[in-house]
């Protein structure tokens, strides 16, 4: 997972988009790790706006994880895990990124707006916004 979302490193970002080199945001880029091991993408997705149902305070990026991925513990770090971020107190959850390294440097890759995706530290600041952990299916296909 890892070594398959640092192939994206230096993506640009664009809003919806999951194209290795052309752009992606955060769920673009889960969305190339996920096609790059699984195949086909679990679901088709509607468009979605920058602010992922904010003013109706729907939970949908979280509701969506929970329907493929693993639900963990916060205190499971793992080395591929997603992270979802809840930007600010009382927003929904609409960040993403895939952990690339625990213990005393943990970083994560994600796409963000400005940047691109990129490998960053994962900080107390970005770590106070995490809100739940998810491992991948158990089968990926092989490489």
């Amino acid at each position: 997972m890892v070594a398959e979302a640092r192939r994206w490193i230096g993506t640009p970002y664009r809003h919806q988009a999951a194209c290795l080199g052309a752009g992606a945001d955060c769920l673009g880029l889960l969305r190339g790790v996920w096609r790059a091991l699984y195949g086909d993408e679990p679901e088709a997705l509607p468009p979605y706006s920058r602010d992922w149902d904010e003013p109706q305070g729907q939970e949908q990026l979280w509701q969506a994880a929970t329907r493929h991925l693993t639900t963990k513990t916060l205190d499971q770090a793992a080395v591929g895990d997603v992270l979802l971020f809840r930007m600010r107190q009382g927003a929904v959850a609409k960040h993403l990124g895939l952990q690339s390294a625990i213990g005393a440097a943990p970083r994560f890759i994600h796409a963000y707006s400005g940047h691109g995706v990129v490998e960053t530290a994962l900080s107390q600041p970005w770590q106070r916004r995490i809100v739940a952990r998810f491992g991948w299916p158990e089968t990926p296909r092989q490489i």
